[in-house]
């Protein structure tokens, strides 16, 4: 960021701070274009309003980080697959296993498995999610 912006952002920063709640009112509709959520206090419609700032200063949120957020927000799970290679090491009533993750499956005690759900249930004698036992969703 350039100093001159730098320098802006600030002073536009230290202006939000000095608002009173009918120029917070005022500052949201003309930042939003609408009017904020009822009961919002000062305080909070000041951090988001210095947060907008500062996004659009600094050219904001990436599409991807965005997408992701918006999938948090809607409760869907996102996955994360293990590359081969990768060890997945988790405890369990004292013992600690290791997984290898390979190419079509897993390896754990020398033996090959399809699925970490299997080995998760093999651990622990119950159905789970393999991957959510194992750290990796």
């Amino acid at each position: 960021m350039k100093a001159e912006q730098n320098e802006d952002v600030s002073i536009q920063i230290s202006e939000i701070e000095a608002l009173d709640r009918a120029a917070c009112l005022d500052r949201w509709r003309e930042t939003f274009g609408r009017s904020p959520p009822k009961y919002l206090s000062p305080q909070f419609m000041k951090r988001v309003l210095i947060w907008e700032t500062q996004n659009r200063a600094l050219g904001g949120v990436s599409v991807k980080t965005t997408r992701r957020l918006k999938q948090i927000a809607a409760g869907k799970t996102l996955t994360t697959t293990a590359k081969p290679g990768s060890q997945l090491v988790r405890e369990w009533n004292g013992r600690t296993y290791q997984v290898e993750v390979v190419e079509g499956g897993y390896v754990m005690d020398g033996k090959t498995w399809r699925s970490l759900s299997a080995i998760a249930q093999y651990i622990t004698g119950a159905h789970w999610s393999g991957p959510r036992f194992f750290g990796v969703q």
